[in-house]
């Protein structure tokens, strides 16, 4: 891949997930344009990128989830509610990620579900109060992120995006609703990338030239995933999710003028 390929997808790709819009939405649009060279390597890159993005933001938030996870605390509380929200997506991805990859990955679905959790992000941020932080989240409410998480393995739904429009209909601020979701997105890019890392070392398909091109895909979508997380939560503090509600249906109604 040239490094202009590279940097585009490590633009779209961070910039998407960690936005309340559809990574596969862009994605398709992209291979309509003649942008069709991702491959499993550079999902690893942009995976590992964006992990480290989201590391580096909340770095303070995760070393005192670590400092205190031993001891009844707010950030033991918290790691907990994590660790249990990310289980149904673990457990559907590993069940039927394939089949949905497969047989969902339509331009019109994908144009659907993008209009459709679109409306529904507009609808929570409007019409539902906001007056919990992260520390008032319940078990059964990080349980119900969590399953809403695992409807993102539909394309077009965006993991993001359904995470905060769930934490928003539970009452969730702005802020804090972003925020749960990237601490969310934390094991499941983790187990994401690494899990794909191993099958291609074990396949023998890492050479150092593909080395090369995986750095400048880590470098590159880390520095876009931190500009992305640090827009979100600066836009959050003083508006609404309305302008990514807006631009997920003008999206979906791209992708239908084209493709239906």
């Amino acid at each position: 891949m040239s490094i202009s390929d590279i940097l585009l997808l490590s633009f779209v790709q961070s910039a998407t997930e960690f936005l309340p819009v559809s990574s596969s939405g862009h994605l398709i649009l992209m291979e309509k344009f003649g942008f069709s060279n991702q491959n499993l390597l550079m999902d690893i890159s942009l995976h590992l990128g964006t992990l480290i993005a989201v590391l580096a933001f909340f770095y303070k938030d995760i070393l005192n989830i670590l400092k205190n996870f031993y001891k009844k605390s707010q950030e033991q509380k918290l790691l907990f509610h994590l660790i249990v929200a990310t289980i149904p997506a673990c457990i559907l991805g590993y069940f039927f990620n394939d089949i949905i990859e497969t047989t969902l990955r339509s331009p019109i679905i994908i144009a659907f579900t993008s209009i459709f959790y679109g409306c529904l992000l507009w609808a929570a941020d409007k019409f539902f109060p906001s007056q919990k932080s992260i520390k008032d989240i319940s078990l059964k409410e990080a349980l119900i992120i969590g399953c809403a998480q695992a409807l993102a393995l539909i394309p077009g739904t965006s993991r993001s995006g359904i995470t905060m429009t769930s934490a928003r209909f539970l009452g969730l601020n702005r802020v804090d609703s972003a925020k749960f979701s990237m601490l969310l997105s934390i094991p499941v890019i983790a187990l994401g990338a690494f899990y794909m890392l191993f099958k291609s070392a074990s396949n023998g398909t890492l050479t150092p030239e593909i080395i090369s091109n995986l750095s400048i895909g880590i470098v590159s979508a880390g520095i876009f995933g931190l500009a992305a997380v640090w827009f979100l939560i600066r836009w959050l503090k003083t508006a609404s999710f309305a302008l990514f509600a807006i631009y997920r249906i003008i999206l979906g109604i791209i992708l239908l003028c084209i493709f239906l």
